[in-house]
């Protein structure tokens, strides 16, 4: 299993991106209005656009979401159903891939993809 990504929730796009660029040091991908990409090495730190901010909004400013790529999902979802684990998306294909969410013990969700088999195209 690797961390794949890590999504950081901000409340003002080009404010973060200019942390993170700028005060931080890490080379910009690309950046939209809602979604930016820092080039790093062996996973992805992304910035997305929080939602309302709402308190318990799981996508609230200053909340992260991690993701991790496991070799088979469907082992990885009995494992997680066996100990408990609370299932917010089960698993499913999404644009070509296998993907499924959880919640850790404090309630903040992590993605789970499974390793693509021969690249991007299957």
């Amino acid at each position: 299993m690797k961390i794949d990504y890590a999504i950081v929730f901000v409340s003002n796009m080009k404010r973060s991106v200019e942390f993170y660029r700028d005060v931080i040091g890490i080379s910009l991908k690309f950046e939209t209005p809602e979604w930016t990409e820092f080039a790093t090495e062996g996973s992805t730190l992304a910035l997305h656009k929080a939602d309302s901010g709402s308190p318990g909004d799981a996508n609230a400013p200053g909340t992260c979401r991690t993701g991790f790529t496991v070799p088979d999902i469907e082992a990885f979802h009995v494992r997680m159903t066996e100990h408990g684990v609370e299932c917010v998306e089960q698993p499913r294909e999404s644009f070509g891939a296998k993907l499924a969410q959880y919640k850790d013990p404090d309630g903040m969700r992590f993605g789970v993809s499974e390793e693509r088999k021969g690249g991007w195209n299957g």
